[in-house]
């Protein structure tokens, strides 16, 4: 696992070894064994690269690496775990290698065989930059699922790449101003969705897609961000893999024998599993005790001569601590197994670095657990497995089987009706429905009649209750300082929810399928990209083989989700290794107690971040609606954790990276 980065100067040449050196210097975290750096002075061109040896540690695998026939120059993030495969494809046709590691055969093949016919031949997950010294363009690509970051765009006067925001902002003449539209999207989702990054002009690389510049659009700045498909004066952004063929594909051949698909399925992932095994370092794996890190840890283990190692995060608060049922688990699988326990009194200063972990907003707040896990486990391994990617898969979130049952009950009333029963329930305020609470016998009565009435407003069928259950703040104009000019450029902007939707799905397989395109990659990739990588650890997603998320689709709906459980077939191959007593219980995801943090250990802090000169004189925040988010929020007269946590995030943020300019 490594970072990459280059520049490409189309105006002055000037400084650009110091350059790529100091956005080099950036990733030493992604690669603490070595740097190196490759440029064409004449050209302006300049790619760096930071190494974390996994495969081949020898000096034969670092990088740039120039290619036997000197065309191409690659900087390379990834593992490809079915290397010695393509080398043994590759035959005569390849020349003597020099050494054992996955990116000269990446290099190679691209050589012989082209690069879109070398990336549907590839199994791993990757972010990469190629310098085609023969054309004078750049290939930047990214791998189906978008478990490697790629970022590109603009800043004054060169065309910039990296793994992380932190590099582009360490060049020099960066000047590029916070972004508004990013800003507002951040607020619905907690997250920034690609293509967009928290700046002006730099934008995030889609997942399976491939973008190409030619030297007469190094200088050409897309007026909007740009999507795939994109084809303009030189600039090219496709997508060399398709998720709604392969679905299509796979939903052609299902596989209606339940003992059958079972048997498959655990083929698959060992096969997932070994492959993704192979390391010339140190290995181990996440276990939370639940369905999908529990079933890589009993198939790696199974297929295992010594005892694996395994890791888990335990909290004080015994609602959200699952370390007992991991640690059952690991004692019937004969794992080596450690548990770190975590109080709110030890989270501030890992509070403190996470806008520097993450470069831009992100509000996840499983974010925290996520990195003290990383960082517990570096100490033993320099890989683990971890099983992300479980639930899009197979229909593991609760909006999956709760959506359904909810929009049943409700989608006979005429949409005019629901409006006006939405508008009913809220000319009855807060205060007087949590009156009512006690009668009824549910906390937060008023909070919870409040966002059922806004679903009865605006949800006017599945697909807008979903896009409803996965958004946050509902009402931006309320919370954001907007000129006219801000709000006619997020109204111009289209997130895209129904791009290349596959054909003849059910309800709850679209939302599958819109989780594994937006909060997959951007959400859940991501906050495991970087907490990983800060500590130099290499994190591997079995569950993501493209071979084991294409055979999941030719599994029907109902073998993976049966009334309001989901996961039924990972379930039933899992209690041939675990007993289901250790298994079956609530999913609890990986929470922390953000919200009474707030009242108690993180109060000061986050009263400092809130303070409402502060928010005036920054002018991205409507002082008085934050305010009141705040004070409801601590007389427990609303939950607002997640909305506070988002603002929070933003704010400490700006203050780390002090970015006062905006844009549009």
């Amino acid at each position: 696992m490594c970072g990459i980065t280059g520049i490409i100067k189309y105006d002055s040449k000037a400084n650009l070894k110091i350059s790529i050196e100091l956005m080099t210097h950036s990733l030493s975290h992604r690669g603490p064994d070595y740097g190196g750096i490759w440029m064409d002075y004449y050209l302006g061109v300049a790619i760096g690269h930071r190494r974390l040896s996994i495969l081949d540690l020898s000096s034969a695998g670092s990088q740039p690496m120039v290619s036997y026939c000197g065309r191409y120059i690659l900087t390379f993030n990834g593992e490809i775990y079915n290397h010695l495969d393509l080398r043994l494809l590759l035959g005569n046709l390849a020349p003597i290698w020099k050494g054992q590691s996955d990116t000269e055969t990446l290099l190679t093949a691209f050589s012989i065989w082209g690069i879109e016919k070398t990336l549907n031949r590839v199994v791993g997950m990757f972010a990469f930059g190629l310098w085609d010294s023969k054309e004078q363009k750049i290939y930047l690509a990214r791998d189906r699922f978008g478990e490697k970051p790629l970022y590109y765009g603009w800043s004054n006067g060169a065309f910039l790449f990296s793994s992380e925001l932190k590099a582009i902002k360490a060049y020099p003449e960066f000047n590029n101003p916070i972004c508004k539209i990013a800003l507002s999207e951040y607020l619905h989702f907690m997250y920034i969705p690609a293509p967009l990054s928290i700046y002006k002009n730099i934008f995030k690389l889609e997942p399976g897609c491939i973008l190409v510049l030619s030297s007469q659009s190094y200088n050409e700045i897309p007026a909007h961000a740009p999507k795939a498909d994109f084809d303009l004066a030189g600039l090219i952004l496709k997508r060399w893999w398709i998720v709604s063929e392969k679905i299509d594909k796979s939903k052609r051949t299902l596989v209606n024998n339940e003992k059958e698909a079972i048997k498959i399925l655990e083929r698959k992932l060992v096969t997932a599993i070994q492959s993704q095994s192979l390391t010339d370092v140190p290995i181990g794996a996440f276990l939370s005790g639940g369905i999908d890190s529990s079933i890589i840890v009993a198939l790696m283990q199974k297929n295992a001569s010594t005892k694996i190692k395994t890791f888990t995060i335990g909290f004080e608060e015994s609602g959200f601590n699952e370390a007992p049922f991991a640690k059952a688990v690991s004692k019937h699988l004969g794992t080596e197994h450690y548990e770190l326990n975590v109080s709110s009194s030890s989270t501030l200063d890992i509070i403190n670095s996470l806008p520097s972990i993450y470069d831009e907003p992100f509000a996840d707040s499983s974010q925290i657990p996520t990195y003290i896990l990383c960082k517990a486990a570096k100490e033993m391994v320099t890989v683990a497995l971890s099983g992300d990617g479980g639930d899009e898969l197979f229909g593991g979130y609760n909006r999956y089987f709760w959506s359904t049952r909810i929009w049943n009950k409700v989608s006979w009333i005429p949409f005019k009706f629901k409006h006006k029963l939405g508008k009913l329930i809220q000319s009855v305020s807060i205060d007087e429905w949590n009156q009512l609470s006690k009668h009824f016998g549910i906390s937060r009565l008023g909070d919870k009649a409040w966002k059922l009435a806004y679903r009865l407003e605006h949800v006017s069928d599945l697909d807008s209750l979903y896009w409803s259950l996965t958004t946050e703040f509902t009402n931006i104009d309320k919370f954001l300082i907007l000129s006219d000019l801000d709000k006619m450029a997020i109204n111009q902007y289209l997130f895209d929810k129904n791009l290349l939707i596959p054909q003849n799905i059910s309800a709850i397989e679209k939302m599958m399928y819109f989780d594994t395109m937006t909060y997959l990659p951007d959400d859940i990739l991501c906050k495991i990209d970087r907490a990983a990588m800060s500590s130099s650890l290499e994190t591997r997603c079995p569950f993501l083989d493209h071979r084991v998320f294409e055979y999941a689709w030719q599994i029907p709906i109902n073998f993976k989700i049966n009334g309001q459980n989901g996961k039924q077939i990972l379930r039933s191959l899992l209690y041939q290794y675990v007993p289901q007593k250790l298994i079956d219980r609530p999913k609890t995801g990986f929470a922390i107690p953000i919200g009474k943090w707030l009242c108690g250990p993180l109060k000061n802090w986050a009263e400092s971040l809130l303070e409402e000169s502060s928010l005036e004189k920054q002018g991205f925040f409507q002082p008085s609606a934050v305010r009141q988010l705040w004070n409801e929020h601590q007389s427990d007269q609303r939950d607002h954790a997640n909305k506070i946590w988002a603002i929070l995030m933003f704010q400490s943020w700006l203050e780390l990276h002090e970015n006062k300019n905006v844009s549009n």
